[in-house]
């Protein structure tokens, strides 16, 4: 019985090497998780320079809050039009995947429409520019418009990015066995709206 015992050899698997694949989501987890960090620097920042001064401005009075509600509601929309895109390639769908990313870009291509829309009638109908504000501290512009502003930039880098993806996979790169590449930038897509929703919630509404 002892000898059978011993006699048995134990398997371990051998771990599965990184693929190309794994790495690009490492890496772009990476980078995520950068950016995070340059966006909670500027929203601490922020929130430094708007608790240590009296005269900063009740954003409720200064800032479109329904248009900026509703471009919130837009990014959300966005993000459920790229998890069916993300869904639909998994099941081999190609058409799907395309007609819901060019979805998710009209989104972001709306969005961005409306910021700056946003901007324009802040700066030229308000007069709060990046160092003026006639409603009072004038850093509420500097950092409004730093913070907003390089989440526009994430905005239309998402925008570029799935642009190329859906160029892609019209191309018939992406398959049931083969989507990777839709779904590094789903990630990225789906960082870009929780990063606007914090933002949306600390600079408009608090």
């Amino acid at each position: 019985m002892s000898q059978a015992i011993a006699s048995q050899h134990v398997v371990v698997p051998a771990e599965s090497p990184l693929t190309p694949e794994s790495w690009g989501k490492l890496g772009m987890w990476i980078f995520l998780a950068a950016d995070a960090m340059s966006f909670g620097g500027l929203l601490a920042g922020y929130g430094a320079l708007r608790a240590g001064a009296t005269d900063w401005p009740n954003p409720a009075q200064v800032l479109g809050i329904s248009l900026t509600a509703f471009m919130t509601f837009l990014l959300i929309c966005s993000s459920v039009t790229m998890v069916k895109g993300l869904s639909a390639i998994r099941h081999g769908n190609r058409a799907g995947m395309r007609n819901y990313l060019l979805l998710t870009m009209l989104g972001g291509a709306i969005f961005l429409g409306l910021q700056a829309y946003e901007w324009t009638h802040l700066i030229h109908g308000l007069g709060i520019g990046f160092t003026s504000n006639p409603f009072g501290n004038h850093l509420f512009g500097t950092t409004f418009f730093a913070i907003t502003g390089f989440h526009g930039a994430h905005v239309t880098g998402g925008v570029i990015y799935l642009a190329i993806v859906v160029f892609n996979g019209m191309r018939g790169k992406y398959s049931a066995d083969n989507f990777n590449g839709v779904e590094m930038v789903g990630l990225y897509w789906h960082f870009v709206d929780l990063i606007w929703i914090l933002v949306f919630t600390f600079v408009y509404l608090l």
